[in-house]
């Protein structure tokens, strides 16, 4: 289990640094001190445009927050009601989410066309096999 709890703290770590990229965007559309001055005139109605890749790093941040409960729930599920033979199959799995969320970021931050959808679904997975754990 120690190489799932590693691998759920990188997720974590991953999840708390994937808004500084869109959050940088926005420094230099709006420029420093506006930015500094907590939001421009007319924020949220009219605001200067992101980039469109920094639409989609938020997008990407945003899908792994909504994600990140379920994976925390499995891998702790597992840890508390699973047997000690889960151990290794549940650090491959969550080694393997990690990687795939670590690779749809990329990919969608970068616009990359037909992999968005499988590296979600890589990671979709992996929390399926982890939380089966518990069940098998």
């Amino acid at each position: 289990m120690e190489t799932a709890y590693f691998y759920l703290a990188l997720s974590g770590m991953l999840t708390v640094l994937l808004w500084t990229p869109y959050i940088l965007a926005r420094v230099f559309v709006w420029g420093l001190p506006t930015f500094l001055n907590n939001y421009p005139a007319g924020f949220p109605v009219e605001q200067p445009a992101p980039p469109l890749w920094a639409e989609r790093a938020k997008r990407a941040h945003l899908n792994l927050v909504e994600t990140m409960p379920a994976f925390i729930a499995v891998v702790l599920g597992v840890a508390f009601f699973g047997g000690e033979t889960a151990g290794s199959t549940v650090g491959l799995w969550a080694q393997i989410f990690f990687l795939a969320r670590l690779a749809h970021a990329v990919v969608y931050t970068l616009g990359i066309p037909y992999l968005r959808t499988p590296t979600y679904l890589v990671s979709w997975a992996a929390i399926l096999v982890i939380g089966a754990q518990v069940v098998i």
